[in-house]
């Protein structure tokens, strides 16, 4: 669909987005396609592990700890509560797993994986200007996140076949919403293409 402008660059980090094993075939949040994207997410993962983020989605204790209208959905949603959820469900899959350390890991409540500051905190302490975005879902945690990294000001660029969500139809609507509506904004490119222009030093 896309490519890129320029090669990422040593100051690139890649952020991978919620690739936990809640979102697993037989878990409470299946994401169907989830293991057909893994292979490549391990990839860019194993490409540059010291300069890979993994964030993990945190729901609450119980549903009246929730804030708001999160706890209306923690009604419907009460068993991904964490006094009702198998606590191995929280952890990212083993094959990622398996990159941290050096990966890092950063937790957060919420749809935007920028929400509580943390993870900019940690980008900033390493100075990354450029976020390589895969995970799920497309169009809930990872549309929060890049529009997040938008706001405040990373280039972000899209690895479009390392994406995974549970409609097929908006998975497509949002790449071609990031290829068009935000040309200047996001790069949409393949993992391949990623991986061929990521040097990791100057």
């Amino acid at each position: 669909m896309g490519q890129l402008l320029t090669p990422p660059g040593p100051r690139a980090a890649h952020l991978c987005i919620d690739m936990q094993r809640l979102f697993e075939p037989g878990a409470p949040w299946a994401t169907p396609w989830m293991d057909r994207v893994l292979p490549r997410i391990i990839k860019l993962a194993q490409h540059a592990p010291e300069c890979t983020v993994f964030t993990r989605f945190i729901p609450p204790r119980s549903k009246h700890d929730a804030r708001g209208i999160w706890r209306a959905y923690y009604e419907k949603w009460e068993c991904v509560t964490r006094e009702r959820l198998d606590p191995e469900l929280i952890e990212l899959v083993p094959a990622l797993a398996a990159c941290v350390p050096p990966a890092a890991v950063v937790d957060r409540p919420i749809y935007n994986a920028f929400g509580n500051g943390r993870l900019q905190a940690h980008l900033d302490a390493h100075g990354i200007d450029t976020v390589i975005v895969s995970g799920g879902e497309t169009d809930v945690c990872v549309l929060a996140s890049v529009l997040a990294a938008i706001d405040i000001g990373y280039r972000v660029i899209v690895a479009e076949d390392a994406l995974c969500s549970s409609s097929d139809q908006s998975h497509d609507a949002l790449l071609q919403l990031y290829a068009e509506r935000f040309s200047i904004q996001i790069e949409v490119a393949s993992t391949a293409d990623i991986l061929r222009m990521w040097a990791l030093d100057d």
